[in-house]
């Protein structure tokens, strides 16, 4: 779990709260996290009738959000008001918007929860609001995170879950759905329902669970094709070309397009062992062998040949220059000018 996040939500489960939370950045998974927390627990069931107001950004103004902000308890200890969105407040980032919530910050009710949820950017910190929130509210800003910390991030969800997994199932998932965390966090979600506790989750069963064949996925084929091995790689491209639904091409190209972009990458890298790579590329130790593997098979400029032909069947896959050809022919025609 993020470090930030994690001091947060220990405070917040000793009930303590501060009286105002900025929860920003690219990653929401932790903003929702965490206002989700306050909004389930901060107040008994019996008090958030008059005592917790949810608002969202675009529909309330800075002036209405205070007004609820500077509101008494009705009959409770304090009150909760969570603005969703609020990188929407229409004048959050005009003069007479930020001024306001500038003196609110300055000043806040002791016993009011504000909970400001601002996704997918931080504050202008060339702003006076952006310079001094951070120092005024509890403030946490989230980014997406590196390659290498999504296994861990697997393998935590699923033991708060109270289920073990390997984690090898973890690197499936993680390659798999990539660094949106909300989503991990669903497929993990997925894969435990109906699992017994007492057994640990393995590839094999996310697979099942996630709708990955074991033997023709895209983790095979990028395999394959670190191998250079023509006929599996034929083998996987024909299955994604007779089953087209369960294999939509563009996704399979952006995969390929992000390892094969990580393998440019490693050409640069002084330190080509494992480890180096680990560390230059923030990938999981695991994955290391595979851009090892990759590196000793792919020179560089057969590499930026590959990053090109990617590029151009993301472009046909599109629409562009396309012609007659299927989602399945420019599937294989790659999968073979790549090996060449």
């Amino acid at each position: 779990m993020d470090a930030s996040a994690k001091k947060i939500l220990d405070k917040l489960k000793a009930r303590k709260f501060d009286p105002v939370y900025l929860l920003q950045g690219e990653e929401t998974y932790y903003i929702d996290v965490i206002a989700n927390f306050i909004e389930a627990n901060a107040l008994s069931e019996a008090e958030k009738g008059f005592n917790q107001v949810v608002v969202y950004g675009k529909d309330a103004p800075m002036a209405t959000i205070l007004t609820h902000a500077r509101r008494f308890p009705m009959m409770a200890e304090r009150q909760v008001v969570i603005v969703r969105e609020a990188q929407d407040i229409p004048d959050l980032n005009k003069e007479s918007g930020s001024k306001l919530l500038l003196d609110y910050l300055t000043k806040p009710s002791p016993t009011t929860v504000l909970v400001l949820c601002h996704k997918n950017k931080a504050l202008d910190k060339r702003r006076e609001l952006g310079k001094k929130a951070e120092q005024l509210a509890v403030s946490a800003t989230f980014k997406k995170p590196y390659d290498n910390q999504l296994v861990e991030f697997v393998l935590d969800y699923a033991a708060e879950k109270k289920y073990a997994m390997d984690e090898e199932a973890a690197r499936v998932l993680a390659e798999y759905v990539g660094n949106d965390l909300n989503r991990l966090a669903n497929e993990v979600d997925k894969v435990v329902i109906s699992h017994d506790a007492k057994q640990t989750i393995t590839a094999a069963e996310v697979m099942s669970k996630v709708g990955i064949s074991r033997e023709y996925n895209i983790f095979e084929l990028q395999k394959a094709l670190i191998n250079k091995d023509w006929l599996q790689a034929a083998k996987i491209a024909n299955y994604f070309e007779a089953n087209p639904k369960k294999n939509p091409v563009i996704p399979i190209v952006a995969f390929l397009y992000s390892f094969f972009s990580k393998v440019l990458a490693a050409h640069s890298v002084g330190d080509r062992s494992s480890q180096g790579l680990t560390a230059a590329l923030k990938i999981s130790p695991y994955a290391a062998k595979d851009y090892v593997a990759a590196l000793q098979r792919y020179p560089q400029q057969k590499t930026l040949e590959i990053i090109s032909l990617l590029r151009s069947a993301d472009l046909k896959l599109k629409g562009v220059n396309s012609g007659s050809e299927g989602e399945g022919q420019i599937l294989k025609e790659l999968v073979f000018r790549m090996m060449v």
